[in-house]
């Protein structure tokens, strides 16, 4: 089973007194790229989220959105240290006063010093309200997990077909092979003899030379390594772990067997086959970039 890192996952929480949103959307990367948005009053519980993301996403540039919203609170969220706020003020005039400085930024510069502005929030509400953004986060994960794994299945399907073309395509270059030694054999030693003349040569001679020309142009180890190779890849993918950073590194035997039977095979048949199996594995490669 393989997963493909293009997910989406939406969760909704809605009790009339909270409103929570969470999407997630994933794409194809070679690391996890985390893109988080969190509401401002929980920002402390990023490395939270994202420890959350990590262990079930694993890879991906992954964009998480966190919307929420509380009903009904006509409650002031914040009030002031009056005292403080006047100490500050008239610190800052006295100030400003012996530089003959304006006061135009008084006001703002008390307003925002520290412990002038007070939370109105119990701490005991926000991890209750914290608590169920964290389940929605999960629900939403969970759904851009499911998502990826849908997805997968469908990209699994693909290299399976592409898998079993070049599968076809070895069986049928395995049929070619022993006719194009043959033929190799036939046009050397029907060379030499037009050559030479039937008498001017040694025939032990040629058999050693026509011997070590087709060794030099034998692939079968190339094919039964390919063989090997595509196997390998198919058992791989029936894994209940998706492992596409494996499968990407058995392509790439896969197609380095590819382009060595076709520059010894030196046969314009076998030849077409090849080709049938390189474009095969360019779909595999490139389906390979989008499963984690």
């Amino acid at each position: 089973m393989i997963k493909s890192m293009t997910g989406f996952g939406q969760s909704a929480y809605d009790d009339g007194r909270l409103q929570i949103s969470v999407e997630i959307k994933s794409l194809n990367s070679k690391f996890l790229d985390l893109n988080l948005r969190l509401p401002k009053l929980f920002s402390e519980r990023e490395i939270e989220v994202r420890n959350l993301i990590s262990e079930k996403l694993e890879r991906g540039k992954v964009q998480i959105a966190i919307e929420y919203q509380r009903y009904g609170d006509e409650s002031m969220k914040q009030t002031y240290n009056e005292a403080l706020f006047v100490s500050y003020y008239q610190q800052l005039k006295k100030l400003a006063d012996r530089v003959v400085a304006p006061h135009d930024q008084l006001f703002q510069l008390a307003l925002t010093s520290p412990d002038v502005i007070q939370s109105n929030l119990r701490e005991d509400s926000n991890e209750e309200e914290w608590e169920q953004i964290k389940k929605a986060v999960v629900d939403a994960i969970q759904k851009c997990d499911q998502f990826r794994k849908a997805e997968g299945s469908v990209l699994e399907k693909m290299l399976k077909e592409c898998c079993g073309v070049i599968g076809e395509q070895l069986k049928k270059i395995e049929d070619l092979d022993p006719k194009r030694v043959q033929r190799i054999r036939e046009r050397l030693k029907g060379n030499i003899v037009s050559f030479f003349g039937e008498e001017g040569y040694d025939t032990n001679r040629l058999e050693q030379e026509i011997i070590f020309y087709i060794e030099k142009l034998d692939i079968n180890e190339e094919k039964v390594r390919l063989r090997s190779h595509l196997n390998y890849f198919m058992q791989i993918l029936a894994e209940q772990q998706s492992n596409g950073k494996k499968l990407g590194f058995i392509s790439q035997e896969i197609g380095r067997e590819i382009n060595t039977i076709g520059s010894k095979a030196n046969d314009a048949d076998i030849q077409k086959h090849v080709v049938v199996m390189k474009e095969e594995l360019e779909k595999i490669k490139e389906q390979l970039n989008n499963v984690l």
